[in-house]
């Protein structure tokens, strides 16, 4: 397999899975302002769409929306319950719509008027606040062990410092991306990406 992935972006996510899952697979960043890899290549010619996460899979098949690429990689570990699945399919589909698509659009709109940020920061907070329940007194979005939908939200709250939102006021997902940052293969990412 081959991941197309951009440091600190939503192919993050997916990065941490590959890496929890001891997965082989070789990797390319790419320049999304540029939309050329690191070889140079035209990103386009890839990926249309020109953004990531891409995973290349050993056939010759692509994926190029980050939850299908999480379900694709959860699907391929045998030990994990197949009855979380859809729960973790909903949780995915949660992050990418309500919190991923609303927390990015703060990255175009740096120079907005005021209101404008303000109310997208509202959206923001409230999905914080349903997330900070569901966290309270567990130690991953869903089940017992860590999942997609963990990788997924550590990387969207990860943009939160940069975006001028502040974490503290949700001591629960405080709580979860200490927690989920520690995990070797989430390290192990970040210092691959240059996090």
């Amino acid at each position: 397999m081959k991941l197309y992935y951009t440091p600190s972006a939503c192919s993050l996510a997916s990065h941490i899975v590959l890496n929890e899952l001891g997965l082989k697979y070789d990797s390319e960043t790419v320049d999304l302002k540029t939309h050329k890899t690191a070889k140079g290549e035209d990103f386009y010619k890839i990926n249309p769409k020109g953004y990531v996460p891409v995973l290349v899979l050993d056939n010759g098949q692509m994926l190029t929306e980050g939850v299908a690429i999480l379900t694709y990689l959860t699907d391929l570990d045998s030990s994990k319950e197949k009855a979380d699945r859809y729960q973790q399919l909903e949780c995915l589909v949660f992050i990418a719509t309500e919190l991923h698509k609303t927390i990015s659009s703060l990255f175009g709109y740096k120079e907005a008027p005021k209101e404008i940020i303000t109310g997208i920061k509202d959206k923001v907070a409230k999905r914080f606040d349903f997330m900070d329940k569901k966290l309270a007194n567990r130690e991953f979005v869903i089940g017992k062990a860590f999942g997609p939908a963990d990788a997924y939200l550590f990387t969207v709250l990860n943009w939160c410092p940069h975006l001028g939102i502040d974490l503290g006021l949700w001591k629960n997902l405080v709580s979860f991306v200490k927690r989920i940052q520690a995990r070797p293969a989430v390290q192990k990412t970040l210092q691959q990406e240059g996090i």
